[in-house]
């Protein structure tokens, strides 16, 4: 059977932490997350004023929030996996993602050295582009808005979410603690999990759908499927058993040690 990208995730490429590039915000940064920022903002506001005409048509917006915020935690686990096992950075439009999923797995600590606006601005480009059309056309649809602005409103958090699951709660805002405890997040716990195997818990925004993805194996389904169709195995197939970080992996190792960014 043929293996796409054979290389370890244990030995990945060289993760620079300390490039500017890579750790300190520009104006691009702080441009692409406002716009995004104010395209959801712009759905969450729809869904209340549209939503609020009615009991009704309250509670038929509030589900559809409450769809989009299961929706987007089990789209992070499907995306997460796709990149953790397929692809690399050669994959045309995504390779670069695939990288830095990657190069995580080695150094997961070293994601908390990212500035918040750097984190948020990928997803934000992605919002920009593709909510304002939604807007446009549903924007008196409450329980549309009510869907994409909850997911928008995760997906923009979603990278920096996965930040504050490797820093010690000790070190991050009361807030954030309170979310994480409540499940409203993901937490640093539950995702340590990840990093001992690499071939579980792969949701990234809340964690909810972990659980039921784990016990009914469905990537481990997709992923014969996929060996079946295209002869590719996942690098998590080798590289959970490799001896090297994933076995060694714990809350604390995932962890960043000093002052989140």
């Amino acid at each position: 059977m043929s293996k796409l990208n054979p290389t370890s995730l244990i030995t990945p490429p060289t993760f620079d932490i300390s490039d500017p590039n890579l750790i300190e915000p520009t104006w691009f940064h702080h441009l692409w997350v406002a716009t995004g920022t104010t395209t959801v903002l712009f759905s969450l506001t729809n869904a209340v004023v549209y939503g609020a005409t009615d009991s009704y048509t309250c509670l038929k917006t509030i589900f559809a929030g409450f769809i989009g915020y299961l929706f987007i935690d089990l789209f992070s686990a499907v995306y997460h996996w796709g990149f953790d096992n397929y692809g690399d950075s050669s994959t045309p439009i995504v390779g670069s993602h695939i990288e830095t999923f990657r190069r995580h797995h080695d150094q997961p600590w070293a994601l908390a050295k990212r500035r918040f606006f750097i984190n948020l601005h990928d997803p934000a480009r992605v919002i920009t582009h593709v909510v304002p059309p939604m807007n446009l056309m549903w924007h008196d649809q409450p329980a549309v808005m009510g869907f994409v602005g909850v997911v928008g409103w995760f997906l923009l958090f979603s990278a920096q979410i996965h930040v504050w699951a490797h820093v010690s709660k000790s070190k991050l805002p009361g807030i954030v603690v309170a979310l994480q405890d409540a499940g409203v997040v993901l937490a640093p716990t539950p995702h340590a999990v990840h990093h001992r195997s690499f071939n579980r818990s792969y949701c990234i925004v809340t964690g909810v759908w972990n659980r039921v993805l784990d016990e009914c194996k469905v990537f481990e389904g997709l992923e014969k499927v996929v060996l079946l169709v295209f002869g590719v195995e996942p690098r998590s197939w080798s590289e959970a058993n490799s001896g090297g970080t994933a076995e060694t992996a714990t809350t604390e190792v995932c962890l960043e040690t000093s002052s989140p960014p």
